[in-house]
């Protein structure tokens, strides 16, 4: 791979795919969402060596509770062992933080995931943002009744709120991301991370998520590297603007 590609700041990645890669292989779709996270953890050292510093990914999605009770159970379970594992992983690398309402998740997941944020390294510039019992409608809402809160309290002026302040009352306060990408060819965002998805490069590879390699990532970077970032303007030395 080319070393002069311009590298994207903050990637998205929505984790879709893991029950059709089970099922092609005639697996429990428990096994897909095991394998891919494992792969996870794998795809995600490689993403912060290629340059990355920010990494959002999509693991379970506010509707997902609309699942069976067994794979929301089993995914539940997942979580709560696999987040100790990142932490052990990358504890004085990067900053773990999740995004997502509390409600509804499981006493061991939250544990889990205070130990995580707690233990991870606060001040690196490298952030892996997981989103679960996420969707990008709760997080404005959420935002704005902060908002709310904060201009009844007299802490915020209404006439101070720009974009830059509202990103501060997101869940997170993150940069907007660059480069989204969705695995298994699903064409579509599914209500992830829609503020910060307002000028992103958009990325549908075919391939199921456990199955996204260093190699699939690549593809994505070169891709990428192909998009005319305009923002809104217009490129005037470009024939086809």
């Amino acid at each position: 791979m080319e070393d002069n590609l311009k590298i994207p700041n903050h990637v998205g990645i929505i984790l879709d795919g893991n029950g059709r890669w089970a099922k092609q292989r005639n697996l429990p779709r428990s096994k897909g969402h095991y394998y891919g996270f494992k792969n996870l953890e794998k795809i995600s050292k490689y993403i912060f060596d290629r340059g990355v510093n920010v990494l959002s990914v999509f693991a379970f999605s506010t509707e997902n509770f609309k699942r069976s009770k067994e794979e929301v159970d089993y995914l539940m379970s997942l979580f709560a062992k696999g987040f100790k594992t990142f932490n052990q992983k990358y504890k004085d690398k990067i900053k773990i933080v999740f995004s997502g309402r509390r409600d509804l998740l499981p006493t061991d997941v939250l544990k889990s995931m205070d130990e995580v944020s707690k233990n991870c390294k606060q001040d690196s510039d490298k952030i892996i943002n997981i989103c679960i019992n996420y969707g990008g409608h709760s997080e404005i809402i959420d935002a704005v009744k902060k908002i709310n809160i904060d201009v009844l309290n007299n802490k915020l002026n209404l006439d101070d709120l720009d974009e830059e302040v509202f990103n501060h009352y997101l869940y997170n306060d993150l940069p907007p991301i660059d480069l989204m990408i969705r695995t298994s060819g699903e064409v579509r965002i599914s209500n992830f991370m829609l503020w910060q998805l307002s000028y992103a490069e958009l990325y549908f590879p075919k391939v199921h998520f456990p199955d996204f390699d260093e190699r699939e990532f690549d593809k994505a970077i070169i891709e990428y590297n192909k998009r005319d970032r305009r923002f809104g303007g217009i490129n005037y030395g470009d024939k086809n603007s």
